[in-house]
């Protein structure tokens, strides 16, 4: 079945009109993973985006939760989180939103591969026209951390990371998004990493499709009390 899978991506990634807007974006995160007991963590992430404009603002996100790992390759999650859009330096959009995820992980060698099953509710207010709708959206990312300098990242590891990820949902049309994510990283020690690098993403809709250039930049931040020997788990644009 996985064999499937990464085709079926690339080929919704690629597919779209031929009249597409263009637009030069920015992605910014910081994260904190604090895992307070073997088998739990706690999650919390924050973003800004500057989606119409680089140079501007328009967007951020606030979000978090706490997964449990059922063992070292499966791990569930639930989260919840808070959006903002911003048209004119005016809010023009909120949304609330609560999901539910699945993340199985397999290694081939020193490269880590990370299948992520995502379910999300989603809860909007148009702070424009005051109405207040819901829908929902489903999302299967496949994913690949590869350490360059080390055979598991480590404190001092160079890494290099990528992403392909389908968003699709129950209205208008089916495949909602694609993203395309590549990236280096650096793992200062173990409580720290930076990553940098580049993001393609395609908005599908029936009026015409949008494709997004972000220039992405995240710091992630992990307190592990534990003696055990740590995995270190590197969150990517979400």
């Amino acid at each position: 079945m996985k064999k499937f899978l990464l085709p079926l991506v690339v080929l919704i990634s690629v597919f779209g009109k031929a009249q597409d807007k263009e637009n030069l974006s920015g992605f910014n995160m910081v994260s904190f993973t604090y895992k307070f007991a073997p088998e739990w963590m706690a999650y919390a992430e924050f973003q800004t985006r500057s989606i119409e404009d680089y140079t501007y603002i328009d967007y951020y996100e606030a979000k978090g939760g706490v997964g449990y790992n059922i063992n070292k390759n499966n791990q569930a999650f639930i989260g919840v989180g808070r959006y903002g859009t911003y048209k004119n330096h005016k809010i023009s959009q909120e949304e609330h939103r609560v999901w539910l995820q699945y993340t199985l992980t397999n290694r081939i060698k020193s490269l880590k591969l990370d299948h992520r099953l995502r379910a999300e509710q989603r809860f909007f207010h148009n702070s424009i026209t005051d109405v207040n709708t819901n829908t929902q959206r489903f999302r299967y990312r496949l994913s690949g951390t590869l350490p360059l300098n080390n055979t598991k990242v480590q404190s001092g590891t160079v890494f290099a990371n990528a992403f392909e990820e389908v968003f699709v949902g129950p209205e208008d049309k089916f495949f909602k998004r694609s993203r395309t994510f590549g990236g280096i990283g650096y793992q200062f020690n173990d409580s720290m990493n930076a990553t940098a690098g580049y993001m393609f993403q395609r908005e599908f809709a029936s009026k015409g499709n949008t494709n997004l250039h972000f220039l992405y930049f995240a710091l992630n931040f992990t307190i592990d009390p534990s003696d055990e020997e740590r995995d270190i788990h590197i969150p990517m644009a979400d």
